[in-house]
């Protein structure tokens, strides 16, 4: 809040749109930028030479993905001792906050939300970098246009890096449990197929409002991540939610515990999605229907 009304290297800020443990988003104007988001490194952490060091490796990464999917990056510099990164301004809400209210969608419209991410994911996999945290809170979606911008590269690492010019620990994961591949609980160093797997648990929450695990705790998630199947498609989600073969087996294929299991690349898995979900369910026979009627009726 004390950022407000402040100017950082000619960056207006109006208000605070964000924030998380390590820097907060405002809303800002800049004379030949228009409109942007600002993301400022907090005060308390201006010192720590990690923390400095991770914030200019995020806005580096998100500096090289180029694409239509994925935020643009406009600046990256520090101003009175402010670490600050100025992105395109995104318009819509995030994807996190569109699903809570109205998940389970529609499956055309979670094909189109799938297929835009996984554009975003595959440049940046082109670019030889993986991102380490794809979920609804990282996407930024307007349901007017339907419209996805990939957000934050803060934990994303770069493929070709050297051991030393890794931030991470061996032995520690990083990443959102929820929504994270089983192979990266170990601290080992992930592949592409990890986006994929994150890619596809988005997928079954915006069908279902379901995760494909049941856990209430992280120990718990922890163990059945790297021990049980995921719950099928099929099961999950309120009753009359009504999927496919063919749909339910592409999301578990991308599911897979094993990175090889899955789909070559994330835009592989998207496009086998897409196609997946223009096949509708098959309606139960009139017999079965019968025989489920007078079951009902004992």
């Amino acid at each position: 809040e004390q950022m407000v009304g402040a100017l950082v290297a000619d960056y207006a800020i109006r208000k605070e749109v964000g924030e998380g443990g390590t820097s907060a988003v405002y809303l800002a104007d800049h004379p030949n930028h228009g409109t942007v988001a600002l993301k400022v490194l907090r005060e308390k952490l201006r010192q720590d030479k990690t923390a400095v060091a991770r914030f200019v490796r995020e806005a580096q990464y998100g500096a090289r993905v180029k694409h239509p999917n994925v935020v643009e990056t406009i600046e990256i510099g520090e101003a009175a001792g402010l670490h600050f990164l100025a992105i395109e301004w995104a318009e819509g809400e995030i994807l996190e906050r569109y699903a809570k209210q109205h998940a389970p969608l529609p499956k055309d419209e979670v094909a189109t939300i799938v297929t835009q991410i996984a554009a975003g994911v595959q440049a940046a996999h082109d670019a030889n970098i993986v991102h380490r945290d794809l979920k609804p809170e990282n996407v930024m979606y307007d349901p007017k246009t339907r419209l996805v911008k990939l957000l934050d590269f803060g934990i994303a690492t770069d493929t070709q890096a050297s051991n030393d010019e890794r931030l991470t620990r061996a032995g520690f994961f990083v990443g959102t449990l929820m929504y994270i591949a089983p192979e990266a609980l170990s601290g080992e160093i992930v592949t592409a197929a990890a986006d994929q797997y994150s890619l596809a648990t988005i997928a079954y929450f915006l069908l279902t409002r379901c995760l494909p695990y049941t856990a209430k705790a992280p120990r718990e998630m922890f163990t059945q991540l790297l021990t049980m199947p995921p719950i099928p498609l099929k099961e999950a989600g309120e009753e009359g939610l009504d999927f496919s073969p063919e749909l339910d087996a592409v999301v578990m294929r991308a599911l897979s515990r094993a990175p090889s299991a899955r789909y070559p690349s994330v835009m592989a898995f998207a496009n086998a999605f897409a196609e997946a979900a223009k096949v509708e369910p098959e309606q139960p026979k009139m017999l079965d229907k019968f025989k489920g009627l007078l079951r009902r009726n004992r």
